[in-house]
């Protein structure tokens, strides 16, 4: 677990959601791919071509910008898929129930965390999918409200997702702490903003959180 510019006063736990509330890599790897496969058929090449088209664009892109990393959904977008067509494969093809499971340590941590303070998810999926995860983790009633991909059309590390996420937590920057396991995408825009961030391996670092 890594620290940035943690806040003296810390009112709103911004929260990522896959490879930090939970640990699955095989699920990781899967809600990717699938996307992947689905944009091979569509261009009409193989899997493993369409592979390594994505995984040469985001090397090229990390060797081109300092070693900072691109999300899915800008990636495609650099192939000319709109935001709002990825996230209708995500809608389609990615299903997080048939990979996630209750987390009693998970619950009893947020449910500590909620105590003090507000929180909130921001997470490169649309709403709806990042619903179903939280619901199976057994954690959707802890967060009042989720942005997504689809509630501004843009992909992390876009601020404006972290801004909406201000707004409705009604919080000031500096305030807030970012919690994920990618910092070019989870963390750099936050600090960015003037919040803490939190770099985390998985869900196993959410267990022992302390402020």
């Amino acid at each position: 677990m890594e620290t940035f510019n943690l806040p003296d006063k810390i009112s709103t736990l911004i929260f990522d959601i896959d490879g930090t509330l939970y640990t699955n890599p095989y699920y990781i790897f899967e809600q990717v791919d699938v996307q992947i496969r689905h944009f091979a058929q569509l261009k009409n090449i193989s899997w493993n071509e369409a592979r390594k088209m994505i995984s040469d664009f985001r090397k090229d892109y990390s060797n081109k910008n300092g070693g900072k990393k691109i999300s899915l959904g800008n990636t495609f977008l650099a192939f000319g898929i709109p935001i709002e067509e990825s996230i209708q494969w995500r809608k389609n093809y990615v299903k997080p129930n048939h990979f996630l499971h209750k987390d009693n340590k998970l619950i009893s941590k947020l449910t500590e965390l909620q105590k003090k303070y507000k929180i909130i998810a921001v997470t490169n999926n649309p709403v709806e999918s990042a619903r179903i995860a939280l619901t199976a983790l057994g954690i959707n009633d802890f967060f009042k409200d989720v942005v997504g991909l689809d509630s501004c059309n843009k992909s992390k590390p876009s601020v404006e997702m972290l801004e909406l996420a201000l707004k409705l937590t009604e919080s000031r920057p500096e305030e807030c702490v970012s919690i994920g396991d990618r910092y070019d995408i989870d963390l750099a825009p936050a600090v960015q903003l003037g919040m803490g961030g939190i770099l985390v391996k998985g869900v196993e670092e959410i267990y022992t959180l302390e402020f």
